[in-house]
């Protein structure tokens, strides 16, 4: 079984670390996911026999590495997925993006719609039929002036598909490595990353935030020094 770094773990919930290029869950290609993953860890650790029950209450796209949290119970998941519909389970994200902002925060609002042939979203005019509103806001926490990169935290206000990587697409800031929407860093890995996530414990209803930041290599050396 793969290595699996466990960020917390109750009776009720597990929060593990996403490498990049794991699946959230099983998919066409068969590649181990992250879901089976943990539900082996479950298996093995407390020698449970039968199925393993685990909710799935969000996911990362596969390129995408950082955390997820696991329900450990129905009841678990019941409530942790009541608080991604009611706003209160909040996600942040750290990226490298292309060229430096000229403005160090702000808000990126933009309707969106998905291409389910081509499993791609793109920004276009609200009145667009299945047109989703997206709304995040970006802080710039250090550009880089001889790569000419900028280490952006985003804060995500709405879930759409691809949206973060759509939307600093769109702004003329696209994520580097970023196959499908960007323009620098082709085949290199891509550098976003799900670093915080706050919840409110679905039992003891406690207010819990969670970090867990990318290793300081390759793209990621930027971070070095700026994020403690």
């Amino acid at each position: 079984m793969q290595n699996l770094k466990i960020l917390f773990e109750d009776n009720h919930i597990i929060v593990v670390e996403k490498k990049p290029n794991i699946p959230s869950q099983a998919d066409k290609t068969e590649d181990m996911d992250m879901l089976t993953l943990v539900k082996q860890y479950i298996k093995e650790k407390y020698k449970k026999p039968g199925n393993v029950y685990l909710g799935l209450v969000h996911r990362l796209d596969r390129p995408v590495g950082g955390i997820m949290i696991f329900a450990k119970t129905s009841k678990a998941a019941s409530r942790l997925s009541d608080q991604v519909r009611e706003k209160v389970f909040k996600k942040k994200y750290l990226a490298v993006v292309d060229g430096k902002i000229n403005e160090e925060q702000g808000t990126l609002e933009n309707y969106l719609y998905k291409d389910e042939r081509h499993n791609m979203s793109k920004v276009v005019n609200k009145d667009k039929k299945n047109a989703k509103i997206a709304k995040l806001d970006y802080k710039v926490l250090k550009y880089n002036e001889v790569k000419d990169l900028s280490l952006v935290e985003i804060n995500l206000h709405t879930g759409r598909h691809h949206q973060i990587r759509v939307q600093l697409s769109h702004f003329g800031h696209s994520i580097f490595g970023d196959q499908k929407y960007g323009t620098r860093g082709q085949g290199k890995q891509i550098a976003l990353w799900a670093y915080q996530l706050t919840i409110k414990h679905p039992i003891t209803k406690e207010e819990m935030t969670f970090e867990d930041l990318p290793e300081p290599i390759g793209t990621w050396c930027i971070i070095k020094e700026q994020i403690k």
